[in-house]
């Protein structure tokens, strides 16, 4: 136990880290190390099993108080035990159970004169799966169907997830009886203590199987690609993540499947912009209809609709088309389109439009040359 790597360490994050950052951290241990995908890499069952012992830790509120405090020592009494720390040698002769005193103070379950003992291989839910999926303007407004493509972890459709060939079972290990764990009895200076580890003879499984399935090679896990359809509501946010339960990696012993998380990207449309549940939009007009008015064909996200701006319109004047938005995503009714106007003013004027030009500004009595207070965009 002298070299026992620091948990935070272990799994890469600061002592700061908040219980998104630990989870997220373990995951992706978890995802490059896990045994079903590495089965003959001892190296990355250490780092899994190392990571294991680390997140039970700092995952648990109590705990990492104190590993904080007391560091390993805090969570396994053992190790000061064994490393001759922490609490000096013997009590002028008087027999202890270091159990006894150290459950007192952290609640118990250090596998002392006869504490809790943890199982390694009971239910364990599987791994979340994340996707991404690309959606256009218009099937993010109304809504879609998609279908993405994921590669998963299931039980093998051979042997069931037992890992054992047809017509075959697994022995239950003789050593630890099913538990995954070994308990070894040692006699400290506190008196006695027991110290659990990983059973050698069945590697953690509880089960040994002497005749493995040929498909799987005894993991009872294979790797598939699956098609899943995705329902997309309509009014659906950019980045936002939806959760598919059940439909990510399978769980271990039993547990049940992880979820399917799905993130949406919009892609960006040709005119349109959104925010929130309202669409925006420029319309170009010329001088004339600005000065006329005019009945305009105005493209909606249902289609061409007639406007008419009335006249004297000034560029940068905004109308609205109620109802012309974005569906709510979170609940019923819809958002409006706003459409800005955007004066086009002609250029290489022909010699007889300048002179039409300049009559016209004379009977307006040069309104133009009256400078307006300005006015500041919000």
């Amino acid at each position: 136990m002298a070299d026992k790597r620091d948990y935070y360490e272990v799994l890469g994050i600061d002592k700061g880290a908040n219980d998104a950052d630990i989870k997220k951290a373990y995951h992706k241990i978890a995802r490059d190390n896990h045994p079903d995908l590495h089965p003959d890499d001892p190296k990355c069952a250490e780092r899994m099993k190392e990571a294991n012992e680390a997140y039970e830790v700092l995952s648990d509120k109590d705990k990492r108080a104190k590993y904080d405090q007391f560091g390993f020592a805090g969570v396994d009494p053992n190790y000061a035990a064994q490393n001759g720390g922490g609490f000096g040698g013997g009590f002028g002769g008087v027999d202890f159970d270091l159990g006894d005193i150290l459950g007192g103070i952290f609640g118990g379950g250090f596998g002392f004169g006869g504490g809790r003992q943890r199982t390694r291989n009971g239910p364990r839910q599987g791994e979340d799966i994340r996707v991404g999926v690309s959606l256009s303007f218009e099937e993010a407004a109304f809504g879609c169907d998609k279908t993405v493509n994921v590669g998963r972890i299931e039980d093998c459709d051979e042997c069931g997830g037992t890992g054992c060939a047809k017509g075959t079972t697994a022995e239950v290990c003789p050593d630890c009886h099913g538990s995954g764990v070994t308990v070894t009895t040692q006699r400290t200076p506190f008196g006695m203590s027991q110290v659990q580890s990983e059973c050698p003879r069945c590697r953690g499984k509880g089960k040994i199987i002497h005749q493995p399935c040929q498909k799987c090679r005894g993991q009872g896990k294979i790797r598939r690609q699956r098609s899943v359809n995705v329902h997309i509501d309509a009014g659906v946010e950019n980045h936002i993540t939806m959760s598919l339960p059940g439909q990510g990696n399978a769980g271990v012993n039993g547990g049940p499947a992880g979820d399917l998380l799905v993130t949406v990207s919009i892609r960006p449309h040709e005119f349109f912009e959104r925010e929130g549940t309202s669409v925006l939009c420029e319309m170009p007009i010329t001088v004339t209809q600005a000065m006329l008015g005019a009945e305009l064909e105005v493209p909606t996200l249902d289609g061409k609709v007639k406007y008419t701006i009335p006249e004297g319109t000034q560029h940068g004047d905004t109308f609205r088309l109620r109802g012309k938005g974005i569906p709510n995503f979170r609940s019923s009714g819809r958002g409006d389109q706003f459409v800005t106007v955007a004066v086009t003013i002609p250029r290489n004027l022909s010699a007889e439009q300048r002179e039409l030009v300049k009559k016209l500004d004379e009977t307006l009595g040069g309104a133009g040359d009256r400078p307006r207070k300005f006015k500041r965009k919000k």
